[in-house]
């Protein structure tokens, strides 16, 4: 029972269905999620964390950054948010998704990144 208290609580807010709604095309890392939303991180984050708490997301850590995706494992959780994600109206988040889009196309793309010199082998000197 408390299981299904958590689900049905982390979606009873505004800010996580939008969460949701953005992350239903695919793994979006927290700073995606805040130029999206407008919000601030702490905010985010906390929201973040009641979906993750209800089982609703997964996450993974790359360095610093936090990336976080729909946990479809469960089968229950996964038909639940497809009922929820439908009947989510695109024109009601129509400002989050041009947000992130505007943040991604800005965003360097991974194929410019450089990789850094062994920072052991120059002390930390490196340029």
């Amino acid at each position: 029972m408390r299981e299904l208290l958590n689900i049905f609580k982390a979606l009873s807010e505004e800010t996580r269905l939008r969460i949701l709604k953005l992350l239903e095309h695919g793994e979006l890392c927290v700073c995606d999620i805040v130029a999206a939303l407008d919000m601030v991180q702490p905010k985010v984050s906390f929201h973040l964390n009641a979906l993750k708490e209800a089982g609703l997301l997964q996450d993974r850590k790359q360095g610093r950054w936090t990336h976080y995706r729909i946990d479809d494992t469960d089968f229950f959780r996964r038909f639940l948010l497809l009922s929820v994600l439908e009947r989510i109206p695109e024109e009601g988040i129509a400002g989050d998704r041009k947000r992130l889009e505007q943040f991604l196309h800005g965003k360097p793309s991974r194929d410019n990144v450089v990789a850094l010199p062994d920072k052991k082998r120059c002390a930390g000197r490196c340029t």
